[in-house]
């Protein structure tokens, strides 16, 4: 990455055939279509070793994932990696054990995060085996989507 790049990378984490865990994988797939270059957008199933191996040397990393924390479906929550810890459980929903939570967590004690770590987790309803999105899901999706656009316009317009 040069020094005129600020090096965001958005990574879309999920199992598309579990349904609503799909979710992060959407909105990847969304973004790649309105960012073709210039940011690097990758899909990962939440494995916490490639999902820090995916984020080394980016100084803006945006990862999308669902979550189940008893909040409605659809809901979306940003958090901020560098701000506070990541909530126990929170991104159980891969279909690795080693969490993306647990995955952000070491690589803060292995002082490995990105300078700028922001986490969205779109509330799911359905975890089940199949393809496709719940309705919430699905909406949520969308305006993630809009939110991470407007997050990666902000950053490009700082650099």
């Amino acid at each position: 990455m040069t020094a005129a790049q600020p090096g965001i990378v958005i990574i879309g984490v999920g199992n598309e055939y579990r349904s609503d865990d799909g979710a992060g994988i959407a909105v990847a797939r969304l973004l790649r279509a309105l960012f073709p270059a210039g940011v690097t957008i990758l899909e990962e199933s939440g494995e916490g070793a490639a999902l820090i191996q995916a984020w080394q040397g980016a100084a803006w990393v945006m990862l999308a994932d669902a979550v189940r924390s008893g909040a409605s479906p659809g809901t979306i929550h940003r958090l901020d990696a560098r701000a506070a810890p990541m909530p126990t459980g929170f991104f159980h929903y891969s279909t690795h054990a080693f969490s993306v939570a647990e995955a952000v967590e070491l690589a803060r004690s292995l002082d490995q995060l990105p300078p700028h770590l922001v986490l969205y987790g779109i509330e799911g309803a359905n975890f089940a085996a199949g393809v496709e999105l719940s309705p919430a899901v699905q909406q949520a999706v969308e305006a993630a989507v809009e939110r991470l656009a407007q997050e990666v316009r902000d950053v490009l317009m700082q650099a």
